[in-house]
This record gives C-alpha cells, sequence and structure tokens, in this order.
C-alpha cells in the first residue's frame, strides 16, 4: 500500500542572524490512508516547522536543505507554486489552530466555503457549501453561510475550516493545534466529527497537539520530537504503556491525572528547558536534562534505532529501560508535605453580582433606548479557608475571570459583600488601603502583560517590596528568586530574556513578594507546555504549604484544578452549578453540567473508558439568560417545564457536595454512573 505521506530524513533550516538554525533535523515518518498520526513535543521543537514543510508552505526564511516529501506517492519538494497549487487542496489540506485568521473576515462564510467549486453555477456552489456545513453539524447551516467569520462561536469557525479542508476530499489532512482555543466541551464535539469523517472518507491525518490526552484518544501512532529530533515513535498504546526515551517519560509524568490530588503526589517536572535552536548538544540533544545521562550520550549523538517492528527510539539506554534495569524518569519529587487545618476564613464572598451595560449603537443612543446590561456575576456566594485553594472552573462566558476581577477591586459595577480576613473590602481598588493591596495579590495568565518589558526582574521584583512592605533590599529580591527556583543572576535580567515558565515565575515571586494572604490565579499554567506547567503547580503547591496562602485558582483545566484544590466550584452563566471538595468531585453524583464538563476531558490513559454526554449549542447570551435554571437550554437531563420555570433549589450530598438542579441528588446518584474509569499512576 503506498503511503498518504512519507517524510524521509528532512531537515529544514532557517536563515536568521549570524548561520542557519536547523528546526528540524533528519526526521522520517509514514501515514497510510485512515490513521491518525500524533506530533508531539514542546514549544521549540520543531512540530509546527514539521507541518508546514509538508506542506510545502513554509516562511521565506526557511529552506528544505534534505530529504523527501512524497503524499500519496508524488514528490513534493522541488515543486514550483504553479505545480503545487492543485496539489492543495486536492491532495492535501490544513486546519490551523486559529481559524478567524484563516478565514477572510470581508467575505461570508457562504461564499468562502462556495470559491472551492468554481466549476459549478453560482446556485449550485452555494448548494454545495451548505451541504458542506450540514456535513460538520452546523445548525442552521443557511444561517451560517450568510454570516460573517467575526459573527460565529470559535468552534463553529473551527468547524467551517475543517469544511473547507474537506471539500475537496484529500489524500491527508494536516490538524495543527486545532483545539487548542477551545473549551473542553466545544473541544469534544470537534474532535468526535472530525474522527468520524476520518474513518468515513479514509483520510489521513498528522494532528500536531501539545495536548497529550488528545493524542491518546485521538491518534493511533505517535512521533515525538524534541529541540528539531525525531527522539522516538510508534504506537499510541506502546508509548503511553512503555515509553522507552526519557524524554517522552517526562513529558507523561508531567500531566496531573483526573483524580489526582497534591496531598497524594507531587509531579514528576522535567528540570530545565529546551536547548535553543542556536545553540544544539552535538551529541545527544536531551542529555543537559536526562535523569539517566552517562558519558557517552555527552559525547556522541545516538543513532534513531529499531525497537520492534514499526518502533523507534534515539537513546542510548533504551534496551536497559525495557529490561527495567533503569528508571528514566525525572528524580521523585518530595513527598507531599504536612498542611496544617486552619479554621480561619481567608475569603468570604456573599451574594456577589457583576454586570457590565453594553455600549449602545448609535441609532439606540439617539432613540435615547436604555442601555442592555450583562450579567456576568450572579448571586455567587464562596468562602475560602487559610492555607487552601478554591478552583473555579467552566466555560469561557462563564463568569470567571469577572468574580476573579471583582474580587481584586478591578470592577465599577459590582454588587454583594467580599471579606478578606474578617474585613469587608471597599468595591473599587482605588478606595483599599497598602495594608489590604499586599494581603490580596494576582497572577494573570500572560505574564508579559504583568511584567514591565523595560525592567529588569530585580526591578520588577523591587517594586511591590517598596511600596507594599517598605523594604529596600536586593538581598530579599535573592530571596524571592531562590523561592521560585530561579538562580540570583536573573536579578538582571529583561522579560525577554526569559522563557514563557520563567516569566510566569517571576510574576508568581511578584505576587508572593507582598506576603499575600490571598492570591487570585487567573489561568496561569494554560498557555504553558506540560512540563512547565507541573513545575509551576508543584512550585505554588510548595508556596503555599510555607506561607499558609490561600488561592482562587481559575481555570478551564479540571484536571489541574482538581489536583490543586481543595474544593472546586463550577460555574455556569455566572452562576454557581456545584461546590464540591476536590476528593468527590470525580465521583456521582454530579450537576449535569460538571458530568458533560468530566466527559468532555480527553484521558490520558488510553485504555481507559468514558462517558459520552455533549453539549449542543453555545452558552447563551447573558444579555438574554434563560428562565428558571440557566443551564436548560443545554441539559442532557432537561426534566420538563420546572427546569424551564423555576430557580433550582440547593441539594447537598453526604459527601459534601452541593448541586444546583431540580433533580434530586438520589437520583443522580441512581441515574449516574461513573463519568470515567483509568488506571492509578504507578
Amino acid at each position: 500500500m503506498i503511503p498518504a505521506l512519507s517524510v524521509e530524513d528532512l531537515t529544514v533550516k532557517y536563515r536568521n542572524g549570524p548561520g542557519p538554525v536547523t528546526a528540524v533535523r533528519e526526521v522520517s515518518l509514514e501515514i497510510q490512508p485512515g490513521e491518525v498520526h500524533g506530533l508531539v513535543g514542546e514549544s521549540g521543537s520543531g512540530k509546527t516547522t514539521l507541518a508546514l514543510a509538508v506542506m510545502r508552505h513554509l516562511p521565506e526564511q526557511a529552506v528544505i536543505t534534505s530529504g523527501s516529501i512524497r503524499v500519496d506517492g508524488q514528490e513534493l519538494i522541488g515543486l514550483s507554486p504553479e505545480r503545487l497549487r492543485p496539489i492543495w487542496g486536492s491532495q492535501i489540506a490544513m486546519v490551523p489552530q486559529d481559524p478567524l485568521s484563516a478565514l477572510n473576515p470581508t467575505l461570508r462564510i457562504g461564499k468562502q466555503l462556495s470559491e472551492r467549486f468554481e466549476a459549478l453555477s453560482r446556485s449550485d456552489a452555494r448548494d454545495k457549501a451548505i451541504e458542506l456545513l450540514e456535513m460538520v453539524q452546523i445548525a442552521d447551516p443557511a444561517r451560517v453561510a450568510r454570516s460573517y467569520p467575526h459573527q460565529i462561536s470559535g468552534g463553529m469557525q473551527q468547524r467551517v475550516m475543517i469544511a473547507m479542508a474537506l471539500s475537496a476530499e484529500p489524500k491527508l489532512l494536516i490538524l495543527d493545534e486545532p483545539t487548542t482555543g477551545l473549551d473542553s466541551t466545544t473541544e469534544a464535539v470537534v474532535l468526535d466529527l472530525i474522527r468520524e469523517l476520518m474513518r468515513a472518507r479514509q483520510t489521513a491525518t498528522l494532528y500536531v497537539s501539545h495536548s497529550l490526552g488528545v493524542i491518546a484518544q485521538f491518534a493511533d501512532r505517535l512521533t515525538v520530537l524534541y529541540a528539531s529530533e525525531l527522539v522516538e515513535h510508534g504506537s499510541k498504546m506502546d508509548l503511553f504503556e512503555n515509553p522507552l526515551h526519557p524524554y517522552t517519560c517526562g513529558l507523561l509524568d508531567s500531566v496531573p491525572r483526573l483524580g489526582e490530588n497534591k496531598r497524594e503526589i507531587q509531579l514528576r517536572s522535567i528540570e530545565g528547558r529546551i536547548p535553543s535552536l542556536e545553540d544544539l548538544p552535538s551529541a545527544c540533544v536531551f542529555a543537559p536534562r536526562c535523569p539517566v545521562v552517562i558519558d557517552i550520550c555527552q559525547e556522541t549523538r545516538p543513532a534513531l534505532e529499531g525497537a520492534g517492528a514499526t518502533r523507534q527510539v534515539r537513546c542510548y539506554r533504551w534496551e536497559e529501560t525495557r529490561a527495567g534495569e533503569i528508571d528514566p524518569r525525572q528524580p521523585p519529587a518530595p513527598p507531599p508535605l504536612e498542611r496544617p487545618t486552619i479554621a480561619e476564613t481567608a475569603l468570604q464572598i456573599e451574594n456577589l453580582e457583576v454586570r457590565y451595560d453594553q455600549p449602545r449603537s448609535l441609532a439606540e443612543w439617539l432613540r435615547r433606548s436604555p442601555r442592555q446590561s450583562v450579567r456576568a456575576v450572579d448571586n455567587v456566594r464562596l468562602t475560602i479557608r487559610k492555607g487552601e485553594t478554591l478552583g473555579l472552573v467552566g466555560e469561557s462566558g462563564s463568569g470567571k475571570t469577572s468574580l476573579a476581577q471583582a474580587v481584586v477591586g478591578l470592577v465599577d459595577s459590582a454588587r454583594g459583600r467580599v471579606e478578606l480576613f474578617g474585613a469587608e473590602l471597599p468595591t473599587q481598588i482605588k478606595h483599599r488601603d497598602r495594608e489590604t493591596l499586599s494581603r490580596l495579590q494576582m497572577v494573570m495568565q500572560n505574564p508579559d502583560e504583568a511584567l514591565n518589558p523595560y525592567l529588569t526582574v530585580g526591578q520588577s521584583l523591587s517594586r511591590p517590596l517598596a511600596l507594599l512592605r517598605g523594604i529596600h533590599s536586593e538581598e530579599e529580591v535573592r530571596r524571592l528568586l531562590e523561592g521560585v527556583r530561579l538562580p540570583p543572576e536573573y536579578a538582571d535580567r529583561y522579560p525577554a530574556q526569559l522563557s514563557a515558565g520563567e516569566k510566569q515565575r517571576v510574576a508568581i515571586a511578584r505576587a508572593f513578594a507582598a506576603m499575600p494572604g490571598l492570591v487570585l490565579l487567573d489561568e496561569p499554567v494554560s498557555s504553558l507546555d506540560v512540563s512547565v506547567q507541573a513545575s509551576i503547580l508543584n512550585l505554588l503547591n510548595r508556596l503555599q504549604t510555607e506561607h499558609g496562602t490561600s488561592l482562587l485558582f481559575i481555570s478551564h483545566d479540571i484536571s489541574v484544578v482538581g489536583y490543586l484544590s481543595e474544593t472546586v466550584g463550577v460555574l455556569y452563566l455566572g452562576q454557581l452549578m456545584e461546590l464540591a471538595p476536590s476528593e468527590n468531585l470525580f465521583d456521582p453524583p454530579y450537576h449535569p453540567y460538571t458530568e458533560a464538563l468530566l466527559s468532555a476531558i480527553p484521558l490520558l490513559d488510553p485504555k481507559a473508558t468514558q462517558e459520552r454526554v455533549r453539549l449542543r449549542g453555545g452558552i447563551p447570551s447573558s444579555l438574554e439568560p434563560p428562565s428558571g435554571c440557566p443551564f436548560h437550554t443545554r441539559c442532557p437531563r432537561f426534566i420538563g417545564d420546572i427546569c424551564i420555570e423555576q430557580t433550582p433549589p440547593w441539594q447537598e450530598d453526604k459527601t459534601g457536595k452541593r448541586i444546583f438542579c431540580h433533580i434530586p441528588v438520589s437520583d443522580l446518584r441512581r441515574e449516574q454512573g461513573q463519568v470515567f474509569a483509568m488506571r492509578k499512576r504507578e
């Protein structure tokens, strides 16, 4: 059988600065028709460069210096753009990470789809476009065809891109992080759709992702890249069950499993950082971070060796690993620290509401129409005890960030009562005194937004010390850096000289510089590689224990929230749906929304079983929220008019869970099975 894709000894270099930089080095792989091939690795490993090289769509400064790329037996290297043009779409297609940047903002969706059918009449092309939208399960395809890209949701935009990519029935589909920007519920629906279409059409797929869970559930085979090189390749089961390369082991150990908690286990993060492509080691590229490195690893580059009929690994010690003679995993993290039980309340939120007035159009202003109001947070009550973490999860638009901003004092329209260690907080930050500011700090998702690019790390850390604690001490700056495991010389560096993980460590150090009692963290690890994420989670765990600090941790990743938190709150359309102790969150009974969130998570264990609960449609507009239960328009357990007409009661389960639902807890427990079942980490 002719492979749908065959890549042999491919090397790609970028002509940057004084000399060429190798981004992909002698990589080979094959994908058979109907096969999904996963491509994983940290940022800078060469995943996207390899995908773009296969598409023959590299930027101008990139050049393929050696190797071969064949699609359905046809060699692509050496073909001119004119000869490549008919191949794009008909033989090979790509779905990018950001669909909005790939869609033309000035053309309606239907027009962009119908452009693919120039040989048809305008009417037939329009019908074909609607047929494609129906194929990707878009409700009301005629309306979507008349819409511009910005008028539809991110999930719909990605479905449109999938429809475009499959319109000419290509032999090979390249998916470059196609669900990274989507909520887990939308991601699950999109992945189900892609899987169904791939099987029906026998389309080969190269799936580029940083999400090991997605690859575990979606791919057939897997290639692991590190610092431009292929380090391990084989079937999904082989690599997830018995990884042979220390880097693959490190990636798998970095991810918290559903149901794991910081009290039971510390994550094994990969020490160090991926080397610069401008200064790659001449021998094994992973040697500086490898826990089982020996002399030969630092002297000679290992060859890619066969470890089975369809498996390859680039490591001198893979046979020892397979025989169980060495442990290639990162050194064990320290055992979980003892946490004293403290009854003191750090944060008390009572009946918190946040409303935003919508801007009026010119016509509305001339008519003097009243402003419409969006209720972002609706009657929320929460308690966080000293030294504990409360995690908040929910889809985009659920109100997580608005709640955090209201607590910090960044929202003028907040209503309700917020107490910090027993003292009521003024609604606006400008009315809060220095002591309050020092006791309440925030870490944001993007550290670049928090760090001044013109200040050194030392200067950024010195400011909160001086302003909030009256301390002017270089020694204290060094102590803060040591606390987040950064060397003292980093005080003289600028943010641009740091990796993403190092920037986030500096942002955390700055938050803890004020000796806060409560730190709010808004998606602090969502943009980080899994190995960096693990080190940040371990860092937060340690700092919290050492300082007795309370955390309000916001994330869309329920695995991470469950790992770090004592209590988890599930938000939907500004309202709490469930409050649960983290150890009970993953067992029934669940609120139906929590059940759907858990069902949507791609599990890291390819042998795990999982209930399939899918939500249709997006979160309703906050301008016109549903009556009764806010979740009733999407609820898979809808029981009738009571859900539409009446606000649900809060019910408490014997495990301490509180569920906002009309269905009795006893009925939920009887009707709901365990959403997932997976093996514990050894």
